[in-house]
Formats: C-alpha cells, sequence, structure tokens
C-alpha cells in the first residue's frame, strides 16, 4: 500500500541549488560507460525510509535494490534477482525461486537465500513496523533448503503473488542483533541494485553511484542525484535555470517548456488517480445523499480540460479503464448531471436557504476539503470541486495544509487523495476500501465499512480463477460506486520535462507512487547524456 507522497520543503534551497547543479554538469565517464556525466532528476516526495521492509519501493525499480523479480518496459514479470520466473505449484500454494549466481550487495558479499528469508521474514515480524505485512498475509512461510533456493508456502492461493516478488531484498547480516524499525540501514542502505548509496540530505537530495558490480551490467551513468523539490513553481523555475536532466512538474506547469530549445515533454500514462475521499463520520457527508449528490455533480471532463491541461481522464473509480478487471457499467459513466445531483438533495430534505446553501435540521450542506498545500493540481483540483459544488448548493471550504496537520483530521474532513496501481486491484483496494483497515491512517482514513466490498476484495485476492476474480473486482466496483465513499475525479498522466541531450527514456504505465521509485527514470540506469 502506498501512502500520499510526503512533501518535505528544502531548508537549503541556495545551497542545494549550487551543489546540484555541479552535479548536473557533463563529466568524464568512469571506464566502461557510454559517456556524459551524472543525471540529476527532480521530483516532489520524498520517502521516510530507504529500507524495503519498511515500504520503500515496495513495487520495484528502487535503484538501489532488487526484487526477485522485476518489471519491463511493458510492466511484464521478468526474472532478476532469481535467475528466470519462480514456479508456482498445480494447487498454487508453492512458489519456488532459483537465484541467480554470482551477485554480490554493494558492500561485496554475496547474496543467498537466506537474505531473501530474512527481507520476508521481517516483513511478517509483527514487532517490525511494516505496513506491507498486510499485502503477504497469504503467506505461511519462506524457507531456504539450500544457498540458491528460496520457497514460499501460501495458506491459500493468491493469484498475483509473484508480483509481489518485485521487493527488494536486503542483507540479513546488515541487521544483526538491530532493531529493523530503528536500523542504520534505513539510512544508509545496502542492495544488490544498479547504484549503491553515497549521501542523503533530508530534504535536499540523494547520492547515487553506479554499482561496478551490478549483476546486470555497469550503469551507462557514473551515478543519478534524485533533488527533493516539494514545491511545484520552485521545482518548475529550478529545470529552467538548468539545474536538472529531468523533472516531474504538474501539467500546466509542464506545458511552459514545449516550445523550449533543449527540452521535451514527456507525458506518461497512469493509473494514478486523484479523488475526493468522504469521511463517514463527517455529519453532512455521512449522508448517501449528499455524497451521489457529488459524485453526479463534478465536471470531471473541465478538470481534464482545464486543471490537467487535457493530460488525463475522467475517473469513476480505482480500478482504470485500461485494466482487464475495470467494470465497464461504472468506467463508462455519464457527464456531470446537476439537476440528478439537485434532486437527491431535494429527495433528501436539504432545502436551500436564502443564500442558496442548503441545510437539514438545521445544519448546513457544507463541509472543509483539505488538500496538502504544496500541490499546485491538487488545490486546483479542490477549487474545481469547490465551485461544482456551489452550484447544486453545497459548501465547501478548501484548505491547503500540511500533511502532519491533514493526517489527525482525515477522520472527519474530505481530503483530495491519489492512489493507484497498473498490476493488480488487490494492490492498494484492500487496505484503501476493506472494513479492517477503517481509520488506519491512510489505509481507508473516511472508515467507509460494506460488507459487499470486504466479500469482493477478499475473494479477489483468494482465488487464482481470472474469471472468478473478474467476478469479484466487478462487484467490488459496483458497490463502491453505490456507496460513493469517494468521488474519483480524473486519472492522470504523469508529465515529465527532460533535456534533449538525455537519452535512453523509456517511459511505461506509472502508478500513484513514483518518486524516487517507478518514475521516468525507472530504467536510469540505461540513461546517457551528451552535455
Amino acid at each position: 500500500m502506498v501512502k500520499p507522497r510526503s512533501v518535505r520543503v528544502s531548508a537549503v534551497i541556495g545551497v542545494a541549488l549550487l551543489v546540484v547543479a555541479g552535479c548536473s554538469s557533463a563529466g568524464p565517464s568512469p571506464a566502461g560507460t557510454s559517456g556524459g556525466g551524472t543525471i540529476v532528476v527532480a521530483t516532489a516526495g520524498e520517502p521516510d525510509t530507504l529500507n524495503p521492509v519498511l515500504n520503500y519501493g515496495p513495487d520495484g525499480a528502487s535503484l538501489i535494490f532488487d526484487g526477485l523479480v522485476a518489471r519491463d518496459a511493458r510492466n511484464q514479470l521478468v526474472p532478476a534477482l532469481a535467475r528466470e520466473l519462480p514456479q508456482v505449484s498445480a494447487d498454487g500454494r508453492t512458489v519456488t525461486a532459483k537465484l541467480r549466481e554470482g551477485v554480490l550487495f554493494h558492500d561485496g558479499s554475496p547474496l543467498t537465500a537466506q537474505d531473501v528469508v530474512f527481507t520476508y521474514q521481517a516483513v511478517l515480524d509483527p514487532k517490525v513496523d511494516s505496513t506491507l505485512r498486510s499485502d503477504l498475509d497469504m503467506l505461511a512461510s519462506v524457507t531456504a533448503p539450500d544457498p540458491a533456493t528460496v520457497v514460499f508456502t501460501l495458506k491459500h492461493p493468491y493469484a498475483p503473488f509473484l508480483q509481489r516478488l518485485a521487493l527488494g531484498v536486503v542483507p540479513a547480516k546488515a541487521f544483526a542483533g538491530q532493531d529493523v524499525n530503528r536500523a542504520e540501514f534505513n539510512r544508509r542502505p545496502i542492495g544488490t541494485g544498479p547504484y549503491r548509496m553515497t549521501s542523503w540530505t533530508p530534504g535536499d537530495r540523494l547520492v547515487l553511484a553506479a554499482n561496478d558490480r551490478y549483476w546486470g551490467g555497469r550503469p551507462a551513468n557514473p551515478g543519478v542525484v534524485v533533488a527533493f523539490v516539494a514545491d511545484d513553481n520552485v521545482r518548475a523555475q529550478r529545470m529552467r535555470a538548468g539545474e536538472f536532466d529531468a523533472a516531474e512538474l504538474p501539467p500546466k506547469l509542464a506545458t511552459g517548456f514545449a516550445d523550449r530549445d533543449g527540452h521535451r515533454v514527456q507525458r506518461v500514462p497512469t493509473a494514478d488517480y486523484r479523488g475526493v475521499m468522504l469521511p463517514m463520520g463527517n455529519p453532512v457527508l455521512g449522508d448517501l445523499a449528499v455524497r451521489r449528490a457529488l459524485h453526479a455533480a463534478v465536471d470531471r471532463q473541465a478538470m481534464v480540460d482545464g486543471v490537467l491541461g487535457g493530460a488525463g481522464e475522467p475517473a469513476f473509480g480505482p480500478v482504470p479503464p485500461s485494466s482487464e478487471f475495470a467494470e465497464p457499467s461504472v468506467t463508462g459513466r455519464p457527464a456531470a448531471d446537476p439537476a440528478a445531483a439537485t434532486a437527491l438533495l431535494d429527495a433528501a430534505g436539504w432545502t436551500p436557504g436564502p443564500d442558496g446553501i442548503r441545510a437539514r435540521a438545521g445544519r448546513k450542506a457544507a463541509f472543509t476539503l483539505m488538500y496538502p498545500a504544496a500541490d499546485s493540481l491538487r488545490k486546483e483540483l479542490a477549487l474545481a470541486v469547490t465551485a461544482d459544488a456551489r452550484k447544486i448548493g453545497i459548501a465547501v471550504t478548501p484548505q491547503g495544509l500540511t500533511w502532519d496537520a491533514i493526517t489527525p483530521r482525515m477522520g472527519t474532513d474530505a481530503l483530495i487523495m491519489g492512489y493507484g496501481t497498473p498490476y493488480d486491484p488487490d494492490f492498494v483496494s484492500y487496505k484503501l476500501f476493506g472494513s479492517a483497515f477503517a481509520g488506519q491512517g491512510f489505509f481507508n482514513p473516511g472508515s467507509y465499512r460494506s460488507a459487499t466490498v470486504d466479500t469482493a476484495l477478499q475473494a479477489g485476492r483468494d482465488s487464482a480463477d481470472p474469471a472468478a476474480r473478474r467476478a469479484a473486482y466487478a462487484t467490488f466496483q459496483r458497490q463502491l460506486a453505490a456507496d460513493v465513499p469517494w468521488v474519483f475525479l480524473t486519472y492522470l498522466q504523469h508529465t515529465y520535462v527532460v533535456r534533449d541531450a538525455v537519452a535512453g527514456v523509456t517511459p511505461r504505465v506509472e502508478p500513484h507512487e513514483h518518486d524516487v521509485a517507478n518514475s521516468l527514470w525507472w530504467n536510469v540506469h540505461t540513461w546517457t547524456k551528451t552535455s
């Protein structure tokens, strides 16, 4: 499960500007690389930890670590630390992986099956604060019958289990005698990936150097700097100043680079949606009629055309239309219908007052809509929702806050949130809409509960039969659309600006979480630049 992207602001932008700009300049390449200097990329979010056990890059492409499997440019599974895709037994309950020979961690120690065992056992250990534990609750045991073999035994068949094996593997010996939650490793990691960490300055940058002994071949560049710049406008300004080789920007800011010499704008398809989380404990939003009215009133196409500058599509649920599990009766909903929204509110007894705002039993149809203040895209979406709601007599107060201020209020105030995965519907939706996770931080923060949804989500993860899974997720999507715990707004295209001097960029469909890991630079070890 991914959490909303963190938004730390650099406290030393002036110094960082000089340091990162210096890293961006071309320089001599180590022997065996194909040219250019360090690649510098910029993103809004910064991880809380660099330990995969604690939810860093659980779906792979983390740059520092490798999983048993990885994903190619089409998001298809390919072998990574496993020399071939792991084998699944006929009953779906035993998965066997054979390790690639000669793989070394960054400290020179060899990878063994025991490292894989430790990684997964640490996730399952209740003493470890891993948000991934419920992702692996189907795992009964993981063992190493020999140094090159790992055997996973499942409690029940779980169709997307091989996808869970993209989790980065950590060296067991690095945690000897340590508390995983507080280990030095969490900020100074050791992996097997194409890059090793040289420094991490919180709120500023992560500096990575090429792993000369990488099993997949030495990277084509000497290293990568990931600059953390929370403010969209500041990130765009620094891109214009020539500090970065690539940066993610909101669509409107990216458009400003379309005619700029030496740059190109890259739009990347995603399964990343934005929506309004509606807390069931709010006295106004707890009313189904209000939620359904908001769902009918918002003009999603106007948001795509205006806020996103065309870089996206309307969203009506958490399973993207491109997915084999998408339910057509949900994804093909009609355009905004303010008249239908008004009829719903009238029937529920919400009557307009002198100011045009509806009320019932002395309570106004009003609520606060929070959004992270540094996220310009979510701010614009919040303002669009506010305007659409006002047309049907609902007063929305948009409020930009820090995540620290947002978090304690999620049970009572609405929030513009983002999630989504192109991999499997179980990966996000199980936690986001399951009753068992109600009120657990960013897992189901609105405390939505539905027995029908719970049963469908469980059936979708328990069954290995594709037809049964499609039926389960169809039921899930239909019930969610009926209950409206979220008003889904848009699916995004992630927009990046890339210098023309950079070669090797290969976009692929991205998930919501795409900061250091799983961004456009998922294959940055193949990138080069000429100047």
